[in-house]
């Protein structure tokens, strides 16, 4: 079984996520509901960690990230060895590319 390190970026993008959804949406048990499905995606990683998809699938970089989708929202992660490290946990719609990478040019 795999090691599932989750990053500070990481821990914070779930309380963000659970914060946002319970208080700007007012809907607590959806924000517990959805964090509680984010991080089942996660565990998966424990036991199948090339279950994601290579970001460079879907964009124009060269990366060790890969990414699980998890309802309306993205994982992104590396594995090496066995150790899983969950970087970011992201908005499907955001510019993950550049909170990723920051200004860097890429193409998606």
């Amino acid at each position: 079984m795999n090691e599932l390190r989750l990053s500070p970026e990481a821990q914070a993008d779930l309380e963000e996520i659970k914060a946002y959804i319970a208080e700007e949406l007012e809907n607590p048990s959806a924000a517990l509901a959805t964090v509680s499905r984010i991080t089942k995606s996660m565990r998966l990683l424990q036991t199948h960690a090339l279950a994601g998809a290579p970001l460079s699938s879907v964009a124009d970089v060269e990366s060790d990230y890969r990414f699980l989708v998890s309802g309306n929202y993205m994982v992104f992660y590396r594995a090496y060895g066995n150790t899983v490290y969950v970087d970011r946990v992201l908005y499907g719609r955001r510019d993950y590319m550049r909170v990723l990478f920051g200004d860097t040019e890429t193409t998606e």
